[in-house]
């Protein structure tokens, strides 16, 4: 059974902050004639890699909610140039957007098992997919959603 990871997506105001951002970083590493492909650096290297591996994703929290998810394509652990151990998380580009739920601040990475996951809002939510961001957000947070 894949395994989650949960994470705060800091400096974004919405899920479209976020592809935004993806859209300008690879648009950055294809002028560079790199690789384009989308990855987020951490500290620490996840221990149970096999079972994220396994049809995972990274789930992003905005704003203080569980907002949208990116499918887990690899990864790769490696030693910056101060000798700090790091690792990439290599993302499907693809940002997915989540049924909200509110999720407190902390650092750095959690697991998060499948059943506790939030459903994708394409999956039978027709009228909530179809809402703005921002009104889904607040009808969460008065609990009606």
């Amino acid at each position: 059974m894949a395994l989650h990871l949960l994470k705060l997506c800091v400096g974004a105001e919405s899920i479209r902050d976020l592809e935004e951002w993806i859209e300008m970083r690879l648009g950055e590493l294809r002028r560079q004639k790199q690789a384009a492909e989308q990855f987020h650096t951490t500290r620490m290297v996840p221990k149970r890699c096999d079972e994220l591996l396994d049809g995972g994703s990274l789930y992003w929290v905005i704003k203080g909610q569980i907002a949208a998810r990116q499918t887990l394509l690899a990864v790769r652990p490696f030693t910056d140039r101060e000798g700090i151990s790091r690792c990439h998380l290599v993302l499907e580009p693809k940002v997915i957007p989540v049924l909200p739920r509110p999720c407190r601040p902390f650092q750095g990475w959690r697991y998060l098992r499948t059943d506790d996951a939030p459903q994708d809002l394409g999956a039978g939510l027709g009228e909530v997919a179809e809402m703005p961001e921002d009104l889904r957000r607040e009808l969460r947070e008065l609990g009606l959603l």
